[in-house]
């Protein structure tokens, strides 16, 4: 997505699942501003470490770093706030982070988030963890957030109004992106 509007953008893409690997590396073959990492994001050293990541983007500069669908996968023994902290500690200035995270809208133990939850646990994914938006605030450690800040991701929508009433399963992802200073 980023190369429709920045052609040479220099992306780095990191998944561990097997299957991810194989479809991942034949796809991005023929593109020579895209590497692949077969990493764990869970392991910001590993992955930073990685050549596919190290020798082919500048980390002295600013960069993007997109955790998109990803980290409410993380259980809560993995500490994902640590492991935000990690990589936005090694982000040069100007560096942008976006985060879309599965959200419990009520900030508490609802119950569209909990059945939610059960239906990603059931899941071949096995997993999805929905957090309150004190929680996903402190994925952004140390980071200026961008407005609207932390809210559904149907209103970052960039074309125009919206046009129709949300599902309540909308009300139960948000995003945010954040600026380090």
């Amino acid at each position: 997505m980023v190369q429709r509007l920045q052609p040479e953008a220099r992306v780095a893409y990191v998944d561990n699942d097997p299957t991810v690997i194989a479809h991942g590396r034949a796809l991005l073959e023929d593109n020579e501003f895209t590497r692949f990492s077969a990493a764990d994001i869970r392991e910001p050293e590993t992955v930073l470490a990685d050549p596919s990541v190290q020798g082919f983007l500048d980390l002295d500069q600013p960069v993007a770093l997109f955790q998109i669908g990803t980290i409410h996968h993380f259980d809560d023994a993995v500490d994902p706030q640590a492991i935000m902290a990690r990589y936005i500690e090694r982000l040069a200035p100007g560096s942008v982070v976006a985060i879309a995270h599965f959200f419990d809208p009520e900030n508490a133990d609802s119950e569209l988030a909990r059945r939610m939850e059960q239906v990603f646990v059931h899941s071949p994914m096995g997993s999805g963890r929905f957090r309150t938006l004190a929680e996903i605030t402190d994925l952004f450690p140390g980071l200026d957030l961008v407005d609207p800040g932390i809210v559904p991701c149907y209103r970052w929508w960039p074309d125009g109004p919206q046009l129709r009433t949300e599902d309540p399963v909308q009300r139960c992802i948000v995003g945010g992106v954040g600026i380090k200073r």
